[in-house]
């Protein structure tokens, strides 16, 4: 079973912008995260709530008073609010059990099965027979798009923990159990759970409304099937639905690059089924292309990573690269980045690798077209949400132009990483300080971590190679640590010690304890760390994270210089 990571009633950080609120169960976190929504006084607005199984997060919105007074009240204003949810009664839906049972018929062949029978004392046949025996209850959803935590199992598969170390990718339909739970995965997605089989029951769908299949208070019950194909079942989302399509074309794209998609300012409010915020892995970058060509913050643009696509434009348009050290042509002739680009019909353009880093930002006037999918046009690498990578031959629309456009990117706006120097990322505490030693935290300096190459979107995988014995985390009590939200630059420390960084395309809940969190501030470096690269993890106090956030923030407000000289009819 799990232990609780926050004190109920305590509130702490989560990095430099949100709050991690304890409270008594599941029920209460979802009583607590109603509150929030409907008891919040004028002039006060929150980010996104995120329940878990005992614990809310609450992601505060930035304003012009970014200091630790309105911190205070903030946080004193949550902290009413989760008093009243905890004293009123739950509601009825928290009381409801659906009178019918969700049947999810079950191929028992999952390469963790044996281990989990070592584990509960048993046969792998007896696994099977007491967990089907069993009718589970959705407590909470999270994690991945659709993904229900299931209470319930039997005693001996309820003390069966999650894997030391995560697998990166899990498959489609996996079913499985960890630290007091089972659940189902409906998509592909990294997780750390035991597998004891899969299913091709669909329980998540970007379509339509409710998306996901299944809702806490619902009753699960797993059977043996009779299917014997071991082929994996369909994924719950295509990574190509739906298409990129658009009736006035500006662009035709010849050569795709090694991973090109679109990224707007992500999707809000989707955390309550499991959905990733996702949004630019570079924040900075992007926003920068985008107010070059005159373009809203948050429009969507085209995010390269390592190597750039070539496209032919179909109608004259205005764009702009932002990135570190790029290789960029017009109609092959070589061109200057971090400025207004003017494209005529039959023009091609080409960006080649990125050499300073990892990720560039290819923003056209007017934005970029796309698939809203769940109020997004962005691409999604964990649920598989979102357009997805260019291919050849796809063709990409964009908005309405609106002057005036920029003209070009101050030099010292856009930093690229040093050659053969480490990537320093400035990190605040974790809220789980009972979990690791007392000197974890304040040593990270002295190690240097590597960026694995099964890194991506979704997190960076880091492998210690110098420094003090590798990081172990302690357990604080008996049991695993509580699933709970989490937030992009997250520092999350399995028990084999290798520190996994989350990323935009995170997963909305999380399970292992939290060391440091990534200060805003550098999420753009977060974002060029590429496979192989040196990383050091370097503590700061809040105080210092959120200066240096209001310094980004006056950086990216004086970023782009002059105006192009549009002719206007």
């Amino acid at each position: 079973m799990w232990t609780r990571s926050v004190p109920v009633g305590e509130i702490r950080l989560l990095g430099d912008g949100a709050l991690i609120v304890g409270v008594e169960d599941a029920a209460a976190a979802r009583r607590l995260v109603v509150a929030l929504d409907e008891g919040v006084p004028p002039g006060v607005t929150w980010g996104e709530v995120v329940g878990g199984l005992a614990t809310v997060v609450v992601n505060l919105v930035p304003d012009g008073e970014d200091s630790d007074a309105r911190r205070e009240r903030l946080a004193e204003l949550v902290a009413s609010l989760a008093r009243g949810a905890g004293a009123a009664a739950a509601d009825d839906t928290d009381r409801d059990i659906r009178p019918l049972v969700v049947s999810i018929p079950t191929v028992f062949d999952g390469p963790d099965l044996a281990e989990v029978a070592a584990l509960a004392r048993c046969t792998a046949s007896s696994v099977i027979e007491r967990l089907t025996a069993r009718v589970l209850t959705v407590e909470v959803v999270g994690f991945s798009p659709g993904f229900a935590y299931l209470a319930g199992l039997p005693e001996e598969l309820a003390e069966v923990p999650r894997r030391a170390s995560p697998r990166p990718v899990v498959p489609t339909g996996s079913v499985a159990v960890a630290g007091g739970y089972a659940a189902v995965y409906p998509g592909a997605s990294p997780g750390g759970w035991q597998l004891l089989g899969r299913t091709s029951e669909p329980l998540f769908s970007s379509r339509e409304p409710p998306y996901a299949r299944l809702a806490p208070g619902d009753r699960v019950q797993f059977t043996v099937s009779s299917e014997t194909d071991p082929t994996p079942p369909p994924a719950a989302v295509a990574a190509t639905e739906p298409p990129l399509a658009t009736a006035h074309p500006v662009f035709v794209v010849e050569e795709a690059g090694l991973r090109t998609v679109l990224q707007d300012g992500g999707r809000r409010g989707m955390a309550a089924i499991g959905v990733p915020g996702a949004g630019p892995a570079d924040p900075y970058s992007f926003e920068v292309a985008n107010r070059l060509v005159g373009n809203e913050p948050d429009a969507a643009a085209l995010e390269i990573t390592a190597r750039g696509p070539t496209m032919r434009c179909l109608r004259p348009a205005y764009v702009a690269i932002v990135g570190p050290g790029l290789d960029v042509r017009v109609a092959g002739q070589p061109v200057p980045s971090g400025r207004v680009l003017p494209l005529t019909e039959g023009q091609q353009l080409s960006v080649g690798a990125v050499r300073g880093g990892l990720r560039a930002y290819l923003a056209v006037a007017g934005g970029f077209d796309g698939p809203l999918v769940l109020g997004s046009r962005s691409s999604d690498q964990l649920a598989g949400l979102g357009p997805g990578p260019l291919a050849h031959g796809d063709l990409l629309g964009t908005g309405t132009l609106r002057p005036p456009l920029g003209d070009h990117v101050r030099p010292d706006a856009v930093a690229q990483l040093a050659p053969g120097q480490p990537v320093v990322l400035r990190v605040v505490p974790g809220p789980h300080h009972e979990w690791f030693a007392p000197d974890d935290y304040a040593t990270l300096a002295d190690r240097r971590f590597r960026v694995g190459a099964d890194s991506n979107r979704v997190g960076l995988r880091l492998e210690q190679v110098e420094g003090p014995p590798p990081l172990r985390p302690a357990h604080g009590g008996p049991g695993e640590l509580d699933s709970q939200g989490t937030v992009t630059g997250t520092v999350q420390v399995p028990p084999r010690g290798d520190p996994v960084i989350l990323l935009p395309d995170h997963a909305t809940l999380g399970g292992y304890p939290v060391l440091a969190v990534v200060a805003s501030a550098d999420h753009g470096w977060l974002g060029q760390c590429a496979p192989g690269a040196s990383v050091v993890l370097v503590p700061v106090d809040h105080r210092a994270a959120r200066a240096a956030l209001a310094e980004r923030r006056r950086a990216l407000a004086g970023a782009v210089s002059g105006l192009y000289p549009l002719a206007v009819e």
